[in-house]
């Protein structure tokens, strides 16, 4: 996306995949020279398209990253951040849900290149900014250590799906 383009914020959504109180991370690849990095580790995720439901969303992106399927989603929280890489204001919706069936695959490795399964409390480094950030807004409002995000999540109501207008 070009800042040019982009005069909105853009809607992205991150998905904590839980199984066994272990988190699904992929191995994102992208060039930023700045912090000589070339990858991060990110939740599967994506853009909402039009007419889509956050639960749609959710389902369609972990399902074409990773081949998996997912259920009992929940909302955790969102991030409201301007990427410089990007060049455009992101919100970013957090969306939890555990895991239903399939095996893990790199579906997109022009994107990323693995997926693998971590222990919530033991997360890799360096993470998708979105991430990072929400991690430390969590644990700056829950005055507790990242170890409660398996917590949080097991609290949260699952989301009631409303069917969006066909989206397909």
């Amino acid at each position: 996306m070009n800042s040019k383009t982009v005069s909105r914020p853009v809607i992205g959504l991150g998905v904590l995949v839980w199984r066994d109180k272990k988190l699904l991370l992929g191995k994102r690849l992208f060039s930023d020279k700045k912090a000589n990095q070339n990858f991060c580790w990110q939740f599967p995720g994506g853009h909402l398209e039009k007419n889509e439901s956050v639960i749609e969303c959710a389902q369609r992106e972990v399902r074409e990253e990773t081949g998996l399927e997912i259920q009992a989603m929940r909302h955790l929280g969102f991030t409201n951040q301007t990427f410089t890489m990007a060049g455009c204001q992101y919100v970013t919706l957090l969306v939890s849900s555990e895991y239903k069936s399939g095996e893990v695959q790199a579906l997109e490795p022009d994107k990323c290149i693995d997926w693998q399964w971590f222990d919530y409390q033991q997360l890799p480094e360096p993470l998708f900014e979105p991430i990072h950030l929400f991690l430390t807004q969590f644990s700056e409002f829950a005055n507790a250590p990242q170890g409660d995000l398996f917590a949080m999540h097991a609290a949260s109501s699952l989301v009631m799906d409303i069917p969006s207008s066909g989206h397909k």
